[in-house]
């Protein structure tokens, strides 16, 4: 049975506070107890601000169950509404989790790289869903940092410490789209 839940998303949300409040919601769409509306609007409530959307795509993309298999309508919907904040995270999603994969793989943990492999797909799904001229502009900006080694990406390739292949294998993720 699917009831209309109240998620009040505090307006200066920290990132724990969205990811315990993701994991609410995640936990509901698991047992369908959440009406679309309600998933809708609390998504939109977390995903208007950085921290808020951090939070649920870290709980989103990485839980286990089949809930993002493919993302619901209102999940898609609720990401279209804030594009400035969504654009940027789901690009550096899909990059972290390709490169990712390739790093469990070197250490042989394949448990943990079969998660990274989900959420690449999980990311290329919603990237797909949530095409527009910000998600373009990203990953544009993301390949000219790759190709150049400079840019508005430039320092996020380098905190993270990406090799050659794995820059080579987030050109091909994104070539794929």
């Amino acid at each position: 049975m699917t009831v209309e839940s109240t998620f009040t998303v505090p307006e200066k949300v920290t990132f724990e506070q969205a990811i315990a409040l993701s994991q609410a919601l995640v936990d509901q769409m698991a047992q369908g107890t959440i009406a679309d509306s309600s998933l809708e609007q609390a998504i939109a409530e977390l995903v208007a601000s950085e921290n808020g959307a951090r939070g649920f795509f870290v709980t989103y993309l990485s839980d286990e169950r089949p809930i993002a298999d493919p993302p619901s309508t209102s999940v898609i919907t609720a990401l279209k509404t804030a594009p400035a904040v969504v654009a940027p995270l789901i690009v550096k999603n899909l990059a972290m989790s390709t490169a990712t994969a390739i790093a469990h793989r070197r250490n042989q943990n394949e448990a943990l790289a079969q998660g990274s492999d989900r959420v690449k797909v999980r990311s290329t799904y919603i990237l797909q869903a949530i095409q527009s001229d910000e998600t373009n502009a990203q990953i544009q900006a993301l390949m000219t940092s790759i190709n150049t080694q400079a840019g508005d990406y430039s320092a996020f390739l380098k905190r993270w410490g990406y090799d050659s292949e794995q820059q080579q294998a987030i050109q091909q993720a994104f070539e794929s789209l």
